[in-house]
């Protein structure tokens, strides 16, 4: 398999660098890159077309929800963020240009660390590390996102990247979610796959295997005693936000019940009323009365498809899935390491949490900005 022409000779403007290093830390800035949606008519016509398709059936199944006006005005919304987030990926070519990405996310685990030992001690990491805007598994997510552009790095003096690493590592260790270890594993296998000159797509069959099993058990409730009981053990509770999000789904199967409007339907999370970050609720700091009112917004349904499926019924997971598959075929063609370990390992955790839904605490917003840079011509490596 050959690679895709390499992408035209690109250097980032020192402004965008510091830009893209500053997201993490106040993520709003990711919607500079609704500036950038004018490149998308330079990717080629079947990416185009792609494209083209999955906004058709993000705004098409909002005339089919129960509120069509309110849905369609945020479908449009949100595939109009996701499309910028996209061109963006198109703008920047070339994964090597997410680097300045890493120094953010330093910032956010010395803040992490920092933040808990100071309010909690140690007392506070041992049961689980925590930041202030960042959910635990966000954190972990995020670690393993730094850890993959320690991993790939390529070029420069290096000498920073053991206690890069290192800070990495051990935040992700003192996340302790099990979701970001499975994108670590499925994201790095998929990058020893199809990064290099040679594939070895055969590495990722036990992977494929185990997902589409888990798949099966959870989202259509077929028996198998082993698989279930190693996700039974491992769930937390998933498996009641799951039945909730298919039953929300059988309201309104073709065009769902609206973006951002599934939180009614997952009683199993709604219940529970309005929440902040687990590490705030520990300080005592409860939700403010202000945004009591918008709780369901943020609820997810732990598991991509689901969710989407929740929101947008088959119409619109359908434009999701198409998209998807492509963005992830094109990734292992152009066999760039980041790349494909982003596109890869995120989609592995989508499983069992939502992570390319919009907007996030930038990590989803990555995940699309991925697709842009899988879409247009790809060197290897960064």
């Amino acid at each position: 398999m050959s690679s895709s022409p390499a992408a035209p000779s690109f250097t980032l403007p020192k402004w965008v660098g510091g830009l893209i290093a500053l997201v993490p830390v106040f993520p709003p800035l990711y919607l500079a890159a609704l500036g950038a949606l004018s490149r998308l008519r330079t990717l080629p016509l079947a990416a185009r077309c792609v494209l083209f398709f999955f906004a058709s059936t993000q705004l098409i199944a909002a005339l089919f929800t129960p509120q069509p006006l309110l849905s369609f005005g945020l479908a449009a919304a949100r595939t109009l963020l996701i499309l910028g987030m996209i061109a963006a990926g198109v703008y920047l070519r070339n994964s090597r240009n997410l680097r300045p990405l890493l120094w953010g996310q330093l910032v956010i685990f010395a803040t992490a660390w920092g933040y808990t030992l100071l309010t909690l001690g140690f007392a506070g990491v041992q049961e689980r590390l925590g930041h202030p805007y960042y959910y635990v598994v966000s954190l972990g997510l995020v670690a393993v996102v730094s850890l993959w552009l320690v991993l790939f790095w390529r070029g420069g003096r290096l000498w920073w990247r053991l206690p890069a690493g290192g800070l990495a590592l051990a935040t992700l260790l003192a996340a302790g979610s099990r979701g970001p270890l499975l994108a670590l594993g499925v994201g790095s296998l998929a990058a020893l796959a199809f990064a290099g000159r040679q594939r070895r797509w055969w590495v990722l069959l036990p992977g494929v295997v185990v997902l589409g099993l888990a798949a099966l058990t959870t989202s259509l409730n077929i028996p198998l005693q082993p698989v279930e009981r190693l996700l039974n053990d491992q769930t937390s509770g998933r498996e009641y936000v799951w039945r909730d999000a298919v039953l929300g789904w059988n309201t309104s199967p073709i065009g769902g019940v609206g973006p951002y409007q599934g939180g009614p339907y997952l009683t199993y999370l709604f219940r529970d009323g309005c929440q902040l970050t687990p590490t705030l609720e520990r300080n005592d700091i409860q939700c403010p009365e202000a945004l009591k009112r918008w709780t369901s917004v943020w609820l997810i349904a732990h598991n991509a498809w689901l969710h989407w499926l929740l929101e947008t019924g088959i119409l619109g997971t359908l434009g999701l899935l198409v998209v998807m598959a492509y963005a992830l075929w094109r990734s292992a063609v152009a066999g760039d390491a980041l790349t494909v370990a982003i596109l890869y390992g995120f989609t592995a955790m989508n499983v069992v949490d939502v992570v390319i839904a919009l907007p996030s605490p930038h990590f989803a917003e990555l995940w699309w900005v991925a697709v842009g840079i899988s879409l247009g011509p790809v060197k290897r490596g960064i």
